[in-house]
């Protein structure tokens, strides 16, 4: 049930990601990193329809964690890009090509080695609060950095260091939710409500939604959607081992293989996000504000 409820997941999450851009890529870049971005996209149809398949994804997913580790979760989820990329190709008529191929099977194959290797398995939940608050502040910290930073370079790195840091926000997201949903199994709704977990969740999933329309907005999809999917599984791992008692398999063999298949996984991503199939949009120019020094 976790594989067929992540890979649906990701179905929903490739899809909804292509039709939000399709939109983004129209909004006005005076709302760049702006609550109002929100706003103006939702006169549109298809980023609703984006945004509808997104929900949906992420209700599969907590659906996941209700039942896997998130270090066994993300990893499956980070396939949401052969589903962008099968949307995508048929849109275009491209052909896969030799990048394509290679791409869909170091993903693929990423993922097999590291979940076959490391074998995720839930562990005893981490109680020491200072290493549960260090891994959150410094996923937290390390987005919004990179928010800041992005507002100084050029637009296309611009676009993959908010994907980035958008992409460590859901998987911390995707963490908390598998708290969330402890909470309430343990406690019913009353065990829930009280805690701050659930209220961070919906802060996370919010700023992380603004930071990825305004990647959207700015450039390409090939320059955003590769390194928010490769972000959030790796953010997620690091939370599911930090703090969530997530254990994966340590012996040296074993290591390798999972590193070899996290290298395969985001070398897989960068090929097929930078495939010709993948939507190129309309460059952007910055608004006039944004090009005088600061």
């Amino acid at each position: 049930m976790v594989f067929v409820f992540a890979l649906s997941a990701a179905c929903c999450l490739g899809v909804g990601f292509v039709f939000q851009q399709n939109a983004a890529q129209r909004a006005p870049m005076s709302d760049f990193l702006s609550l109002r971005l929100l706003l103006d996209l939702a006169r549109m149809p298809r980023w609703l329809a984006g945004i509808a398949l997104m929900v949906c994804g992420m209700g599969l997913g907590a659906a996941a964690l209700s039942w896997g580790e998130v270090s066994l979760v993300d990893p499956l989820m980070a396939t949401n890009l052969l589903f962008a990329m099968a949307l995508s190709r048929w849109q275009t008529k491209q052909p896969l090509g030799r990048s394509g191929w290679g791409g869909l099977w170091l993903l693929a194959g990423g993922v097999a080695a590291f979940v076959l290797a490391g074998r995720p398995h839930g562990g005893a939940t981490v109680t020491d609060p200072l290493r549960h608050w260090l891994v959150v502040g410094v996923m937290v910290g390390t987005a919004l950095l990179l928010a800041a930073v992005s507002k100084r370079v050029r637009m296309s790195t611009e676009a993959a260091l908010l994907a980035v840091a958008a992409g460590l926000l859901y998987g911390l997201q995707d963490a908390l939710t598998r708290v969330s949903g402890g909470r309430f199994a343990h406690g019913g709704w009353a065990e829930l409500v009280t805690g701050w977990q659930p209220y961070a969740v919906l802060a996370l999933g919010v700023t992380a939604l603004v930071m990825v329309q305004s990647a959207f907005e700015t450039a390409p999809l090939r320059m955003s959607l590769p390194a928010l999917t490769a972000a959030q599984p790796l953010a997620g791992i690091a939370c599911g081992v930090g703090f969530m008692g997530d254990r994966l398999r340590t012996t040296p063999g074993a290591l390798a293989w999972e590193v070899a298949g996290l290298v395969a996984i985001v070398c897989g991503i960068v090929l097929i996000g930078r495939h010709p199939a993948m939507p190129s949009g309309t460059p952007r120019p910055r608004p006039v504000h944004d090009l005088q020094p600061r």
